[in-house]
């Protein structure tokens, strides 16, 4: 049996301190999601990659990445959370500096894997870290806010970079910018970060490897149909191999004494539709990086940094509107955020799907970007909150990796379908034309996701929110039954605050599975 507490073992002097290095190497590790796309044409030109080898570039770091998420949030609960931490940052940076001297496909495609082993130990770490030291309540509440921030303005600002520097200076300085910051953080990570004590237990080892080649198997096969079609061999048999590798996952962490994935996680109508809606938000959003980036490019003849900087309208109303969620919560919680951060983005997503070859940047681009940006910066917190909401300290590690796991699926799985959807657009015409109809496609997949993602979010989030406000009002005897006398005042206080997270905790002092 796994034993250990969710609180640092020293105290924490400095808490700003503290969230600026989780906040800043979480945003480096989610910068080069997407720092390789503004700077994709100079990277193949420069190695001569075929189109399948240049997809590898980005495939081999999300799929390790995903995949490893779990393990890397195991070896935190286990090893010390401060420790593995520093580790996964040591392995970040290194590969980050291999692949700026990367000389050739295969060293490229290594390495980035390489980086996805360090990403996958440092995000989950770097939230575990952060719900261990902040309590729950106000505090909590903006450091998770800051923390859902990063997220959607890593990717939008790793457009930018990525754009400036393929384009000033080489492809190779959006990787080497990272071995300065990656030294820095292992550096002052000891000084701020509180460690968390060892725990005794085991590595769910099959279930990390079988998450891992299922997510995998089940990529490859959506993104070799560009290549092959649906009824290939090749793609059926991976696709198969995919479902029945995750359905091993399955029935191996129901039986599994120390699993990776608890399933007692998924007893939360709450969190089931965050990593759900994660999912599905990631999968539309990763497809809007990609294909609006080309079509800029290609279409309006913009230079990468040009093309970089085309995204800061949907940047500046991201953070914007990011940084004013703690206040937004606090007023009425954070599900109807939720609810409006998707249904903005799924009509941005809409109107950008209309591209044509002769459409204006200002009018067929940057308008529904603040559409894009104002729905991403009003759902990304929420989604992580509720993603860890009423975890118990033995399962933070495992929640927060699936908040990330969820992330990186997502963009992997997602992208994959995209690209199979634009594919499949009519190619004729000039090239400009050819492309705008794989970009149309391609977002108006990306809208279907985010259409899910919204059932998803009514079905799952939006039930449990109301039920939990009529336990409010209705009092906590009503709701739990008769509680100890010395338990009331706080527990009444807790439940009159309407936060989904505090409520949580209160249901998972009581019970085990909270729902």
């Amino acid at each position: 049996m796994t034993v250990r507490t969710d609180q640092p073992t020293a105290p924490v002097a400095h808490r700003g301190a503290l969230l600026a290095v989780i906040l800043l190497s979480y945003f480096m590790i989610l910068l080069d999601n997407s720092v390789i796309f503004t700077a994709l044409p100079s990277l193949q030109a420069d190695l001569d990659l075929t189109a399948g080898q240049l997809s590898w570039v980005q495939d081999a770091y999300t799929l390790v990445f995903g995949g490893l998420l779990l393990l890397g949030a195991r070896a935190g609960d286990l090893l010390g959370r401060r420790r593995v931490f520093v580790t996964g940052l040591a392995v970040f940076t290194a590969a980050s500096l291999l692949i700026g001297l990367a000389p050739a496909e295969w060293w490229i495609i290594a390495a980035r894997a390489l980086q996805g082993v360090g990403a996958a130990i440092v995000a989950p770490t770097s939230l575990s870290l952060l719900t261990a030291t902040f309590p729950e309540g106000r505090e909590r509440t903006r450091a998770v806010a800051w923390y859902g921030a990063t997220a959607g303005i890593g990717a939008s600002l790793g457009m930018v970079i990525g754009g400036a520097f393929a384009h000033g200076i080489s492809w190779r300085a959006g990787f080497f910018v990272n071995v300065p910051v990656g030294i820095a953080m292992i550096a002052l990570a000891p000084r701020y970060l509180p460690e968390t004590a060892r725990a005794t237990g085991r590595f769910d080892l099959l279930g990390a490897l079988t998450a891992t080649l299922g997510v995998g198997s089940l990529v490859f096969g959506v993104i070799h149909t560009t290549e092959a079609g649906w009824t290939s061999p090749v793609t059926l048999g991976a696709l198969v191999v995919g479902v029945v590798l995750l359905i091993v996952l399955v029935v191996n962490e129901a039986r599994a004494a120390q699993p990776i994935m608890p399933l007692r996680l998924f007893a939360s109508r709450e969190r089931t539709g965050a990593y759900l809606g994660r999912f599905l938000f990631l999968g539309a959003m990763i497809g809007f990086f990609y294909f609006t980036t080309q079509f800029m490019q290609t279409v309006l003849g913009w230079n990468p940094l040009q093309a970089g900087l085309g995204f800061l309208p949907m940047t500046v109303v991201n953070f914007a509107v990011a940084m004013a969620i703690p206040r937004l919560t606090r007023g009425v919680g954070g599900t109807p955020p939720l609810v409006a951060g998707v249904t903005l983005t799924l009509a941005g997503m809409l109107w950008l799907s209309r591209l044509d070859a002769g459409s204006a940047y200002l009018t067929g681009v940057a308008l529904p970007m603040l559409l894009i940006g104002a729905g991403q910066g009003l759902a990304f917190a929420p989604l992580t909150s509720l993603g860890i909401a009423g975890a118990t300290a033995q399962d933070a590690g495992a929640a927060s990796g699936l908040v990330n796991t969820f992330h990186q699926a997502g963009m992997s799985l997602g992208l994959g379908v995209l690209v199979a959807l634009a594919a499949r657009a009519p190619a004729a015409g000039t090239p400009e034309n050819a492309l705008t109809a794989q970009v149309g496609a391609a977002l108006t997949g990306g809208a279907a996701l985010l259409t899910a993602c919204l059932v998803v979010v009514l079905v799952l989030v939006v039930p449990a929110a109301v039920a939990r406000a009529r336990g409010a009002r209705a009092g906590v005897g009503d709701v739990l039954g008769p509680l100890p006398q010395a338990d009331r005042p706080a527990r009444r206080r807790s439940w009159s605050t309407g936060s989904a997270s505090v409520t949580r905790t209160v249901l998972a002092s009581r019970y085990r599975s909270p729902r």
